[in-house]
């Protein structure tokens, strides 16, 4: 460790989103007007076909009236469609503006209005809880620019659970890939934000395509079922229609009520498979055209790593793509909405139901179905879990790009290295970090740091655990050059206790040090980050316990970093030549206290608790250890 210690002052380059943003903002007021015309066209043609329709009605010219509702038919629709296609856009291009806008707040470091992960908080994680990967101004909030539910979840899993060495050097390429395409990128995640509803049952989507199949293995008795009684109601019908002619009311009425009643028995019959399929349209229709249209945009874009390609090639099924096959389950689902749901009575199309009673389009809906999900079911979720991966390694391409000053570590197969160069927490703005080298080269080197209240112990200890985890999941690194072992790590810094479970935090923390002892047990490459060990007991049992859980990890080949105000513990473990000792140090000059929160060699020479409580009112004796009661 070198006493080097960096104060960067870093502008960032914002020119590339404040750009975007002006270049968004004026399409958005172009489309607004685009989409204003054409709802007061719509409603010109509107009013004018009815004033046309009436003049035509009342000269009694039928067949120019049959021609008039035609065309307005025609228009009226293409109109339709025309402001829905501008309307689709002024929502993505204000998606994109909302993305730019996004990453402004996030280079300010201002990460209050984006998902926290609260979820995925979990106080006996190894690390997570202590370094603050989830929660309030959170490594989750800074990285996060996924915008699917599981896609959330998967980025979750990344920043917990450590991948093989192996692993990790492909992903620093399949980020670097993706970091040099901003608008590849930016378009990627717009496309979610469009289509993706995170309220949406993706898992209940997932379940429904596993399901098994039900009449799919007698598809031919199903099929030859609805072709010869569809035909047997059409003649039904058209017999029906004869007779009425011929005044033979009953003679046609009886064979049509018969081949009907057959029919609606067979509909009800399937009721619950259709009903499934239209619950699952309802539901996740507009989720799985999402899907559909971000597995598009990977088809379509050329990627530089061999990552990334061989991502894009899942999507790839005998040479057949997953958006048409995405595309294709999406017709039918959009179809099946047509139908007059039990769920959904409201919205469902009542010539649905007329035209099922004939041709029984219920079976052939299900059959299509059902077909569909024979081929593809064992393919869905790989295709969904690759987009997720596409929307993590998005979000950390994303954070690389707002952060060029950050690097790419290089992974060591020696074991217990860190070699951290101007070293600074990610979470704090550039504007205001203080960066120092930390290096650690031997599997039993612990630093011991001490420091006044203030001086950045704690921050230091997170700065080296966050831009480790960073480190081992793939991603850049706030430093100017980082060389790490892939290593398990393991923190103890905010231990607390439980009322429900009746643990206190001086129990809590023993606990903490007990899963600490069994981990380095089983595996050597641990690295761990300890603050204020044993704080919650008198001086003489904390030296006693510290000083031995120093010399016990010390037998454990491990290395590490423990935080400390304790003096007496430095001294004792330092003389015994346990631990490297590092401080902190603050000034006080006119009332006044300072911090470097750079990192010194040596033991802290000064401490400043008593100068803060001074500060805070209180009144320090200086002869305290000579007071006597008084008498009252």
């Amino acid at each position: 460790m070198t006493q080097r210690s960096i104060l960067i002052y870093k502008f960032r380059d914002m020119k590339p989103y404040l750009n975007r943003i002006e270049k968004y903002e004026t399409e958005i007021v172009a489309l607004t007007k685009k989409s204003n015309i054409l709802a007061s066209l719509r409603l010109f043609v509107f009013v004018a076909s009815i004033i046309v329709f009436i003049i035509l009605i009342r000269n009694a010219l039928f067949v120019p009236v049959s021609i008039f509702l035609f065309f307005f038919i025609t228009a009226f629709i293409l109109l339709v469609k025309r402001n829905r296609e501008i309307d689709f856009a002024r929502l993505h291009t204000t998606n994109l503006k909302e993305i730019n806008e996004s990453e402004i707040l996030r280079e300010r470091r201002s990460l209050e209005k984006f998902d926290a992960g609260q979820q995925y908080i979990d106080h006996d994680h190894p690390y997570s809880s202590d370094l603050d990967i989830f929660g309030a101004h959170s490594l989750f909030q800074l990285v996060n620019r996924t915008t699917t539910e599981s896609g959330n979840e998967l980025l979750g899993k990344w920043l917990t659970e450590l991948p093989a060495s192996g692993e990790i050097i492909e992903r620093q390429e399949m980020i670097r890939d993706l970091s040099q395409k901003l608008d590849w990128r930016q378009r990627f995640q717009a496309t979610g934000l469009r289509f993706i509803n995170k309220r949406s049952d993706y898992k209940k989507l997932m379940a429904w395509t596993s399901a098994p199949t039900s009449i799919l293995g007698h598809r031919t008795l199903y099929s030859i079922a609805a072709v010869t009684l569809s035909v047997l109601s059409l003649s039904a019908l058209v017999f029906f229609v004869n007779s009425m002619i011929s005044l033979n009311f009953l003679t046609g009425l009886l064979p049509l009520a018969l081949i009907l009643f057959v029919n609606n028995k067979i509909i009800k019959r399937l009721r619950p498979l259709t009903e499934d399929i239209v619950e699952i349209a309802n539901n996740d229709l507009m989720t799985l055209k999402g899907y559909g249209a971000l597995i598009d945009l990977v088809e379509k874009e050329n990627f530089e790593s061999e990552g990334l390609n061989h991502l894009k090639s899942k999507l790839t099924v005998n040479t057949y793509s997953a958006g048409k096959r995405i595309k294709e389950l999406f017709r039918i689902l959009e179809f099946s909405q047509q139908r007059v749901s039990n769920n959904v009575p409201i919205g469902g199309n009542l010539f649905y139901s007329i035209f099922n009673g004939f041709l029984l389009l219920d079976i052939h809906m299900i059959i299509e179905t059902e077909k569909w999900k024979s081929k593809n079911r064992s393919n869905l979720n790989i295709w969904a879990r690759t987009i997720n991966e596409f929307e993590v390694l998005n979000s950390f391409a994303g954070f690389y790009y707002s952060n060029p000053e950050f690097v790419f570590p290089d992974i060591s197969d020696d074991s217990d290295i860190v070699e951290l160069e101007a070293l600074g927490h990610p979470l704090i703005d550039a504007d205001a970090r203080v960066c120092n080298d930390y290096c650690s080269r031997r599997p039993t080197e612990i630093a011991l740091i001490t420091g006044s209240n203030m001086a950045g112990k704690t921050t230091f200890l997170r700065a080296v655990g966050i831009n480790l985890v960073l480190a081992q999941i793939g991603a850049p690194c706030c430093a100017v050059r980082a060389n790490v072992s892939h290593m398990r790590i393991f923190t103890s810094m905010r231990t607390q206790d439980s009322l429900r479970e009746g643990v206190s935090s001086f129990r809590a923390e023993l606990k903490r040090m007990e899963k600490l002892l069994n981990l380095m047990e089983r595996n050597n490459n641990v690295f761990f980050l300890l603050d204020e060990i044993f704080k919650g007991t008198n001086s003489e049992d904390r030296h006693i316990g510290g000083f031995s859980l120093i010399d016990q990890i010390k037998g454990l080949s491990t290395s590490g970093i423990i935080a400390t105000h304790d003096i007496e513990l430095a001294k004792l473990a330092g003389n015994a030549g346990l631990v490297a000792n590092y401080s902190f140090n603050s000034d006080i000059k006119s009332d006044e206290m300072t911090f470097s929160y750079r990192l010194n060699p040596g033991i802290c020479k000064d401490f400043n608790a008593s100068e803060l409580m001074k500060l805070s009112g209180i009144k320090i004796l200086s002869n305290w250890r000579n007071v006597r009661p008084n008498a009252h």
